[in-house]
């Protein structure tokens, strides 16, 4: 059975900024406060599929997500990512940009950053 694409109707208390081609929205699941995704209205799989304009909106909505983020939350830093394609772990199929807002002491030891997709490979550092 084929499941609705949560990004095509997004409820709009969800939505934190928006263009004509692109939306950025809270992240149903947010790994830590203030998790944004942000997204292209079409329905596009990988961001390899958007166009030119799309992207251009894509960063801008980034950009300004970050900004209200540094003045309500007022992280220590960012992890920006994207899951293109299943076996790179993207498990919804509709284009989304990850803004994940850090905070101090919020993880172990935060060095390699996305690099910790593949453990085996993250650490390079002695």
């Amino acid at each position: 059975m084929n499941r609705p694409c949560p990004f095509c109707t997004v409820a709009s208390a969800r939505i934190v900024g928006e263009t004509t081609l692109a939306a950025a929205i809270s992240d149903g699941f947010p790994v830590s406060p203030g998790h944004t995704l942000i997204i292209p209205r079409r329905h596009v799989r990988s961001f390899f599929e958007t166009t030119a304009a799309e992207r251009e909106e894509m960063l801008r909505l980034l950009d300004e997500a970050k900004a209200r983020l540094d003045a309500e939350l007022r992280p220590d830093a960012y992890n920006i990512g994207i899951n293109d394609g299943p076996a790179a772990g993207q498990t919804v199929g509709h284009l989304h940009i990850h803004l994940i807002p850090r905070y101090a002491g919020d993880g172990r030891d935060p060095r390699g950053g996305v690099r910790w997709v593949l453990p085996e490979k993250a650490k390079y550092w002695p």
